[in-house]
């Protein structure tokens, strides 16, 4: 998730092509939330996005993405 300020909706990188849905992170408050699972991508390409970001500013131009603004 790529987020211009704080209360910023942001974007999030996608899988389209991805089915099902998988359980996400369970914080210490218990809230415990399933996602489908063409709204998120791999780990390695997680942080291969990351590192493209971090280095020029923007997406690579082959991701996927989806504004949520």
């Amino acid at each position: 998730m790529l987020l211009e300020d704080e209360g910023d909706p942001g974007e999030h990188a996608v899988d389209p092509g991805a089915q099902g849905s998988s359980g996400g992170f369970v914080p210490s408050n218990g809230q415990d939330d399933e996602y489908p699972d063409q709204d998120t991508v791999p780990i390695r390409e997680a942080f291969s996005l990351v590192k493209q970001i971090v280095a020029t500013g923007s997406w690579p131009t082959d991701a996927r993405w989806v504004v949520d603004r």
